[in-house]
């Protein structure tokens, strides 16, 4: 279940800015927090419960998070 949260903007500027640092390529790391921004608001379509949180900022959250786990994230940021 998604956790429904405020989150500062100084908070989202820095995950932000750590998900860049952790891309070699930094259009590439846009492109894939847009595509699992659009497959969140995907989900909270289809199971017909709205997130209080943007697709976009719980993609910037799930993927930092994720940078503390190597193994989940693969190849995709490289």
């Amino acid at each position: 279940m998604l956790r429904d949260f405020s989150v500062s903007s100084s908070e989202m500027v820095e995950r932000a800015h750590r998900l860049m640092g952790a891309a070699s390529n930094r259009y590439r790391i846009v492109e894939q927090v847009s595509r699992r921004a659009k497959r969140c608001r995907f989900e909270d379509d289809e199971k017909g419960d709205p997130s209080l949180m943007k697709p976009v900022i719980r993609a910037v959250l799930e993927m930092s998070d994720e940078l503390t786990e190597p193994e989940i994230l693969g190849h995709d940021l490289n």
